[in-house]
């Protein structure tokens, strides 16, 4: 299972930049899509900071900007297809993601990807033909679980800081546990990380009637 995600997430990275990016949502498999886009953006970004530098990552703002309308756009086209659905609403939620970080980099004047702004992304590398997660010193092996064509939670500035947080415990071999009151979203947070790196999730609710 995990060579054949592997092989099918490695052919939709190598496809991205040979045809357009809507006929390309179209031909690969939702978790793919989702990867697959990630990849290509850190890549984008770094690529513009060493190439532009700021006036790079400007272009690139741009550039997202078109690319999320469009992707929009598609959802009315697709409104019968559910699976295709699925994977364009997702894509939207890390697409808007994606734009609010280069927006944040635009008007803090990052240029080079070394500096903390951007590191501290959840950035998606693929290296000797295998995905690298990476944020901050973490460097972290992609799981390739199936995951299906699933959902993504909402990421705010709070979920970024559990990300970070949670990333680098999983450098240094502790566990992490978020704390606060009931239905705000640790669990929820904790299992889209792990979708996040495609790892198996399990969840225990381990209350007082549990034996």
């Amino acid at each position: 299972m995990f060579m054949t995600i592997r092989e099918v997430l490695k052919e939709s990275i190598i496809d991205y930049s040979k045809v357009k990016r809507t006929d390309w949502i179209q031909r690969h498999p939702g978790q793919c899509v989702l990867n697959g886009s990630q990849v290509h953006w850190t890549n984008d970004i770094e690529d513009a900071m060493k190439k532009e530098g700021l006036l790079g990552v400007k272009k690139y703002y741009d550039q997202i900007c078109e690319e999320l309308l469009r992707t929009v756009s598609m959802v009315a086209e697709f409104r019968t297809q559910k699976l295709k659905r699925l994977t364009l609403n997702a894509l939207i939620v890390i697409d808007v993601h994606a734009q609010e970080v280069v927006q944040k980099l635009v008007e803090q004047k990052i240029d080079d990807p070394q500096k903390f702004e951007w590191l501290q992304q959840l950035r998606y590398y693929w290296e000797n033909e295998d995905c690298r997660v990476k944020c901050i010193q973490t460097d972290y092996p992609y799981g390739y679980e199936y995951l299906g064509n699933s959902m993504r939670l909402v990421i705010t500035p709070l979920t970024d800081k559990c990300y970070m947080t949670l990333m680098g415990a999983l450098n240094l071999n502790i566990g992490g546990a978020p704390a606060g009151p009931a239905g705000t979203g640790k669990t929820e947070s904790t299992k889209d990380l792990a979708k996040a790196l495609a790892k198996h999730c399990v969840v225990f609710n381990c209350s007082d009637t549990m034996e």
